[in-house]
């Protein structure tokens, strides 16, 4: 583990753009799309008071776009110049921004720091670079065929808002890519300033997926490590590289995925991480609270039994449905601690059932690893003695997540 991390004032990107409280949405969008960027830090009297997203202002459909943009603040993650690299990682995935501004000891505003900026000198930390591409990626849930017509993605926006969904031809292989930007050149096609956008022969839904797709799409094959796969993203100026097996999509890694290897590495940032960092996709559209909190009971109570094993670190969640047998679903888990990185995987119709396998399974691997490593460091003589017994028990961690999930109760649900 790298000893000297790198800070905020490294890699900060100073005198960044800003807007004052009292400009109007619609000098934030101008902005926002000459510059190429999605997040604007907001002063008021010259220093910080919020920051406004591109997703915030789309998620608002009937916004006047004369409101002001302090209507519309969110509070960025407390961000200082000598913030380390670790917490920059979480702090920016814990907020869902791409980037945070960076402020002095009395507020004023000294620059901003992106995921950009991260995975840029991300191949230099040797600890994080080594990994491969396998361990990090997501599964690609959703793949289009070239052939499909857009129709079904004009109410599945928000599929395209992590990254890019692969394109396939008949044969299965990979493409293209569509992302947001591609979709919206379909629904607007602009004359000239002030004039109507361009009419489409027939109805925009009926256009194909291949005819707006851009390609070829940044790829990586299995056994490319995590450093590569930055060096490709940053040369590129994307957020996404997809991994390929035979021409075939198998997943996708997205910068949210390479930042995630740096959570909780930092000795000296521990104590300002109070919680495993979870981490939960293909649910965006469950708005049940109740799901939700019986999803955190069961993944807090398996992360709780593997802190008797190991450190956890970052749990990732991700739930893929199957088109072709309505009501299945199959549920990925990816558990980094601080003894390597594991996997487990369950399809079947109980979602809750699901995640509690995969949190069984986890935590039967992790153990596993733990007494193969109390075996070999267990001195003579001591060979019949209960594992067990020797097992130690990270307190602070179990702490946390107790904390977390509101439940003392040791137990696992089965």
């Amino acid at each position: 583990m790298p000893e000297n991390w790198p800070n905020a004032r490294d890699l900060m990107t100073p005198r960044p753009i800003t807007l004052s409280t009292d400009a109007p949405v619609s000098r934030a969008l101008g902005t926002m799309r000459s510059k190429g960027i999605h997040e604007l830090p907001i002063l008021r009297n010259g220093r910080l008071a919020g920051m406004v997203t591109f997703d915030g202002i789309a998620r608002r459909p009937n916004l006047a776009l004369g409101t002001k943009v302090e209507h519309l603040m969110v509070l960025p993650p407390v961000i200082t110049a000598s913030t380390r690299y670790p917490e920059l990682a979480e702090q920016l995935l814990a907020v869902g921004l791409r980037g945070a501004p960076v402020v002095g000891k009395k507020g004023e505003l000294l620059g901003i720091v992106s995921r950009t900026d991260l995975i840029r000198v991300l191949p230099q930390i040797a600890s994080i670079a080594s990994h491969r591409v396998e361990e990090v990626a997501s599964p690609a849930n959703v793949i289009l065929q070239e052939q499909d017509p857009c129709a079904p993605l004009f109410n599945n926006i928000r599929l395209l808002e992590e990254h890019p969904l692969p394109v396939v031809d008949r044969k299965g292989r990979l493409v293209g890519a569509v992302g947001l930007a591609d979709l919206g050149r379909v629904l607007w096609h602009p004359v000239a300033p002030g004039k109507r956008d361009a009419p489409l022969p027939g109805r925009v839904g009926d256009v194909t997926i291949g005819t707006i797709m851009h390609s070829p799409p940044l790829t990586v094959a299995p056994g490319t490590t995590v450093g590569d796969a930055a060096r490709a993203m940053s040369r590129a100026k994307v957020s996404s590289v997809f991994l390929v097996d035979g021409g075939r999509p198998s997943g996708v890694i997205s910068q949210a995925d390479l930042l995630g290897l740096a959570v909780g590495r930092d000795p000296a940032a521990e104590t300002t991480i109070s919680d495993v960092y979870v981490q939960i996709h293909g649910l965006r559209g469950a708005a049940d609270p109740e799901t939700l909190a019986e999803i955190d009971q069961l993944v807090g109570k398996g992360l709780r039994r593997v802190a008797h094993h190991a450190r956890p670190l970052l749990f990732t969640l991700n739930v893929s449905p199957h088109a072709a047998r309505s009501g299945d679903a199959t549920v990925h888990g990816r558990l980094q601690t601080d003894r390597g990185i594991f996997f487990a995987s369950v399809t079947g119709w109980n979602f809750f059932a699901s995640v509690t396998s995969v949190m069984d399974d986890l935590e039967a691997q992790v153990q596993k690893v733990h007494e193969t490593a109390e075996r070999k460091g267990r001195p003579r003589g001591r060979r019949n003695a209960s594992v067990d017994d020797d097992t130690p028990v990270d307190g602070d961690v179990e702490a946390k997540i107790r904390a977390a999930t509101g439940d003392d109760d040791d137990d696992g649900m089965g």
